[in-house]
């Protein structure tokens, strides 16, 4: 079983709001969408690759009900279908269920420990999507196995990032791609000790 975090960085390191202008305006963030104008045939079809892994998704839940409020209704791209029929693991203290979004999943509790309970039970592949503060709370318990991170030819200066300060990681890169707009599509694994 392999636990993937899939994320759109900037080259320093922003994470925030790569998808729409209004996906995550916290703290001010006035950049939303900064990751739209690098999309390109590559890409899509890396990120069809990845999509196409038999598994589940684990999502924190500000990007559970931001993915919920999009995804369901949209018809015009092939993500919906997939999206709507994987399993979603929603790790969230607050959310309640019945969850909203077919085939979803509450973890409840500590985060790390309901991921870990899940990761020996389960025998599919992960993969997080986005949700950094969730990801944060997994790296320290070193639970994650794979990072694809989509690293675009922007710096942004301001947002949340996916390695917050006091972060401390040393991986290995097992693949990249290139695409035709700049952007570096890596793979990392945690570096042996």
């Amino acid at each position: 079983m392999t636990l993937s975090v899939v994320c759109s960085l900037t080259l320093d390191g922003v994470m925030q709001s790569p998808g729409r202008p209004d996906e995550d305006t916290r703290g001010g963030f006035e950049y939303g969408g900064w990751g739209i104008p690098y999309s390109d045939q590559v890409m899509a079809a890396e990120m069809g690759k990845s999509m196409a892994r038999e598994g589940s998704i684990l999502l924190g839940r500000r990007t559970y009900l931001d993915f919920y409020s999009v995804w369901p209704n949209r018809k015009d791209n092939p993500y919906t279908e997939v999206l709507n029929k994987t399993q979603k693991y929603v790790a969230s203290r607050t959310l309640q269920e019945p969850l909203p979004w077919m085939n979803s999943t509450l973890l409840k509790g500590d985060a790390a420990d309901a991921v870990a309970e899940l990761k020996e039970r389960s025998d599919g592949n992960i993969a997080i999507l986005g949700s950094g503060d969730l990801v944060a709370s997994l790296m320290p318990r070193n639970l994650i196995d794979e990072y694809l991170l989509l690293i675009h030819p922007l710096v942004l200066g301001t947002g949340r990032r996916l390695f917050a300060n006091g972060t401390f990681a040393t991986l290995q890169l097992v693949d990249s791609v290139p695409t035709t707009k700049g952007v570096i599509i890596a793979t990392y694994r945690p570096a042996s000790a």
